[in-house]
């Protein structure tokens, strides 16, 4: 058997940096101001931008980027790898980065499937996002629908 234990590694982390251990977090950065709850993954080549918060639970797979002053609720999952040939896809080159603007919230129990979600976007908890959003509004539901604009 092997037990790999989990912890932080090779993080950069700014000023007033605040993390919740337990914790898995590997070759990441937090920008100052930052606040991780307990039992979250963040993934290598992740950034978290200034001011930004992740609940407990929540998993951000590699290559996700926050913008600054964001909030992601308990258990919001982002998934970089969609399975386009109906299997993992085992090169990471095929799979997507994902990128949020400043000042986004993402309700608990989210899951992030797209690559964008611009500046100022809501995202009602429990919601499934599979397409960009490209619009200021409130998005809720599976798949996520823009509900109202703000």
């Amino acid at each position: 058997m092997r037990i790999v234990h989990s912890g932080i590694r090779d993080v950069s982390a700014g000023n007033n940096v605040t993390v919740v251990a337990p914790v898995n977090l590997y070759e990441c950065e937090l920008q100052d101001d930052v606040f991780i709850g307990p039992f979250v993954e963040i993934q290598r080549h992740c950034r978290i931008g200034k001011g930004s918060r992740v609940q407990s639970h929540s998993f951000l797979c590699e290559g996700v980027t926050l913008g600054e002053n964001c909030f992601i609720g308990h258990g919001v999952t982002f998934a970089n790898d969609l399975f386009k040939d109906g299997a993992p896809e085992p090169d990471p080159a095929r799979w997507i980065t994902i990128i949020l603007g400043d000042h986004v919230t993402v309700g608990s129990g989210a899951t992030i499937l797209t690559d964008t979600i611009c500046p100022g976007a809501v995202i009602g908890a429990g919601s499934v996002v599979v397409k960009p959003i490209t619009r200021k509004g409130i998005y809720a539901g599976n798949p996520a629908r823009l509900i109202r604009v703000l």
